[in-house]
């Protein structure tokens, strides 16, 4: 099974725990990064996840999920395909980022997009995994 987190989903163990959501988010993703350390699930990798991390202003958690992607088992760069897929979904009200996560997910042939995102979950939520 392969698998593509976004930026958000990489950031959530570093929001505050204090909310029951927040925390069962983030036991189940750092349960799902279990799963890759063992082999057990692949991750794949985007230039826009290299984008978004770059800009974030924390070194801790910029270098901790820097880390991760020399764990995943492609790393996908921009293209016409995921560029053409990317305009879709903005089309259909999701960010131009969160677009590019999208659409990079389904270029790497992924069985699921993981998000902690409410916007994409609710306009995803019939067409996507």
């Amino acid at each position: 099974m392969r698998i593509y987190l976004d930026n958000c989903c990489f950031n959530r163990p570093f929001d505050n725990q204090s909310n029951i959501r927040v925390k069962l988010e983030t036991d189940a993703k750092l349960y799902v990064q279990l799963m890759i350390l063992n082999g057990k699930i692949e991750l794949a990798w985007s230039y826009i996840l290299d984008f978004e991390n770059e800009a974030n202003p924390f070194f801790e958690r910029k270098y901790t999920i820097e880390k991760w992607k020399h764990l995943s088992i492609i790393d996908i760069s921009e293209n016409g395909l995921i560029l053409s897929k990317a305009s879709n979904f903005v089309k259909s009200g999701i960010k131009a980022k969160d677009s590019l996560h999208l659409a990079c997910s389904i270029a790497t042939n992924c069985d699921y997009f993981l998000t902690t995102d409410d916007l994409i979950q609710k306009r995803c939520l019939k067409t996507m995994k």
